[in-house]
């Protein structure tokens, strides 16, 4: 299993850019089966996660062709099978997210039930109940979801009584082909979400009110293929910036889109960053200065993310004064604590809060991923870690940042893969 081995004392200075971002390509990959003709997916990141997910459409029969640039072309016309099966769906989540597409477009679907990071329960009962609102008939048997439907599905009004960003695209996925018109309330309203949308819509689908908590959808009858950009990824900016923060450097991020990054950017400057931003990139300048530990919430969309949570518990626990955060998302999202605390950080979780205080000098340790995030806090923490540091597990990391070792490397840190012989 491979490794990664860290020389810690960087000053982390440099430039980088931001790879499209994975939680926009996946749903639209699986939106590709709702056209018809030739979809063309542009600015894919080169991640395991969106190999799985083409290797899934190709199981079903779709015509899968990677191009040179890293866009991906998809032909449906030579599906023959309306299965998602466990081997693939077991390591990633998101492919439930074909669920939607298959029962919309073809009216019948069996995906299994998905595996992914061990961070909560996230379950899939949403998705499900907005499905059966629109007329299909589920069946949940054998670790399978089994849905149907006779003929086309009908809109619908359809409360989600959590905010859910894969539910929430899924229901909208079902929903474009729908016969009338569907209205999904307390949807999510991530900058991925809007992408999504944004695609459907330039397939052919009529859906506004993307970006707020209510998505208004009237059905039409067909798809067409076209070529979509998928958008940058926001938590793969925000993670090279608080790495020029934990670094007391200074880190320019191109091919961003700073809107998406607000609540993020806000809390950089209260810790003493020194932001510039322009229209599709951001510079981050610590003057040479430790950061100020800062109290975070997270929460959906707008609010903080969750999936900055991590990097920020490191950026607390070698800044200055103490921080409070607090996780709201998901309930089991603190097994990157323990891993630091063997750094030398000083933390205490009890519950869903973490109190960090900042320390002079984190050391290096042997440390093990256990999540995606949890895996690029741990990083960010061995760069600036006197020693050197051995991060296991990062199949983690690479399910989520492409070429990280790569871009930090172009950063000023000392990294390298380890490969077992």
């Amino acid at each position: 299993m491979d490794k990664l081995l860290i020389q810690g004392g960087a000053t982390i200075n440099g430039e980088v850019r931001v790879s499209g971002a994975k939680n926009s390509a996946l749903p639209i990959i699986a939106a590709t089966l709702l056209a018809e003709g030739v979809m063309r997916v542009g600015n894919l990141p080169h991640l395991h996660d969106i190999t799985t997910m083409l290797e899934l459409l190709g199981r079903m029969g779709v015509s899968v062709v990677i191009n040179e640039d890293m866009s991906v072309e998809t032909d449906c016309s030579t599906l023959n099978s309306q299965t998602a099966p466990y081997d693939l769906v077991r390591t990633m989540r998101a492919s439930i997210l074909v669920l939607g597409p298959l029962l919309a477009r073809y009216g019948n679907a069996v995906v299994s039930l998905p595996g992914g990071c061990a961070i909560g329960s996230r379950p899939v009962d949403i998705h499900l109940r907005g499905m059966e609102a629109m007329g299909a008939e589920i069946e949940v048997t054998d670790g399978y979801v089994h849905a149907k439907s006779n003929g086309r599905l009908k809109g619908a009004r359809i409360f989600c009584d959590t905010v859910t960003v894969t539910g929430t695209e899924n229901i909208l996925m079902a929903a474009v082909l729908a016969e009338g018109t569907t209205v999904i309330e307390n949807a999510a309203r991530e900058p991925e979400v809007v992408d999504l949308a944004n695609c459907l819509n330039a397939m052919g689908a009529k859906i506004s009110g993307a970006g707020t908590d209510t998505l208004t959808i009237e059905g039409v009858e067909k798809l067409e293929g076209c070529h979509y950009d998928v958008m940058p990824d926001r938590i793969e900016a925000g993670t090279y910036l608080v790495a020029g923060a934990v670094g007391q450097g200074r880190v320019k991020v191109k091919d961003v889109d700073p809107s998406t990054l607000d609540a993020v950017l806000a809390k950089l400057e209260e810790a003493g960053a020194k932001l510039s931003v322009g229209d599709d990139w951001i510079e981050l300048d610590m003057e040479g200065r430790k950061p100020k530990a800062v109290d975070i919430k997270t929460a959906p969309y707008p609010a903080f993310p969750t999936d900055m949570q991590a990097q920020f518990v490191v950026m607390n626990a070698v800044g200055e004064g103490v921080g409070t955060v607090i996780e709201t998302v998901f309930e089991n999202r603190f097994m990157h604590a323990q891993e630091l605390v063997r750094m030398g950080a000083d933390i205490h979780v009890e519950g869903n809060t973490a109190v960090v205080k900042g320390v002079d000098q984190l050391t290096a340790a042997p440390v093990m991923a256990t999540d995606l995030r949890a895996s690029a806090s741990l990083v960010l923490a061995a760069a600036v870690a006197e020693g050197e540091t051995l991060v296991d597990r990062i199949y983690h990391i690479d399910r989520g940042y492409e070429c990280i070792e790569e871009k930090l490397q172009a950063l000023g840190v000392r990294i390298r893969r380890v490969v077992p012989a």
